[in-house]
């Protein structure tokens, strides 16, 4: 299955790590259609990458929402053609005390975080299977490996990720499916960037750059060209796999 005239879904698709991986896959002649709740950053990402010869479509779309999810799917089917391939990349953050978070903030970062990809993967299951061939990659984090304080609702829906993974990998591998995981190290993205100036880590980028043995940040292009990997056909025999793009860190 060539990337060119195949049709993939990239969620949170108009900012940061979700932009690079449409950007990757657009640049090898797939047809995006970017699912994402900022309506600004999609109609201003749709019109960028259409004007330069790309075939995206933009959807606003809470992924926790099934009716939104199930709505947009039939619209990419109509405008685009089944959709083959799938990258589960929108999430929300959350930062502080455990003792403090509330239940409307646990359910809501679990909704976002997790809900999101078990709904859109249901969604779009039907065109893999009647191809016999789909890819299906789903960004978790490298706090879901080694833990990371204040931050107990978003770890635990990313590790919740990583364990949908492999239990899908193992459900969907005999249908051509394959399903994989990358857990992003630090890259450099708005929401890192936002959290660094709010104070919410400690030590500076320039510090984890320092103690990571490639001795530099990630860039949302780091986790893109991964993503392409998993999503060729030749890493078929790739699946229920947490590829860790993170310069050495979390290994």
């Amino acid at each position: 299955m060539a990337f060119s005239g195949t049709t993939a879904i990239v969620t949170g698709g108009a900012m940061g790590l979700g932009l690079a991986i449409t950007e990757a896959l657009t640049a090898r002649g797939t047809k995006v259609a970017i699912f994402d709740i900022a309506a600004e950053p999609v109609q201003a990402q749709v019109a960028r990458l259409n004007e330069n010869g790309a075939a995206v479509t933009g959807h606003v779309v809470d992924v926790s929402d099934r009716a939104q999810v199930e709505s947009a799917v039939s619209k990419v089917r109509a405008e685009l053609g089944p959709v083959l391939m799938l990258v589960n990349n929108a999430g929300i953050e959350q930062f502080g005390k455990f003792t403090e978070i509330t239940d409307e903030q646990w359910d809501r970062v679990m909704a976002v975080n997790l809900r999101g990809p078990f709904i859109c993967t249901q969604a779009v299951l039907p065109d893999m299977l009647d191809a016999r061939w789909g890819r299906i990659v789903n960004i978790s984090s490298s706090s879901a490996q080694g833990g990371q304080a204040r931050m107990a609702a978003y770890v635990s829906s990313k590790a919740g990720v990583i364990g949908l993974t492999k239990s899908l990998a193992l459900e969907l591998g005999p249908k051509g499916i394959t399903v994989n995981t990358i857990p992003p190290g630090m890259v450099v993205t708005p929401m890192l960037e936002k959290a660094i100036a709010e104070g919410r880590f400690t030590a500076s980028l320039e510090h984890f750059a320092s103690i990571t043995p490639v001795r530099r940040a990630g860039r949302p292009e780091d986790i893109a060209n991964a993503a392409i990997f998993l999503c060729q056909d030749e890493s078929s025999y790739i699946t229920g796999q947490v590829i860790g793009v993170n310069g050495g860190r979390r290994t």
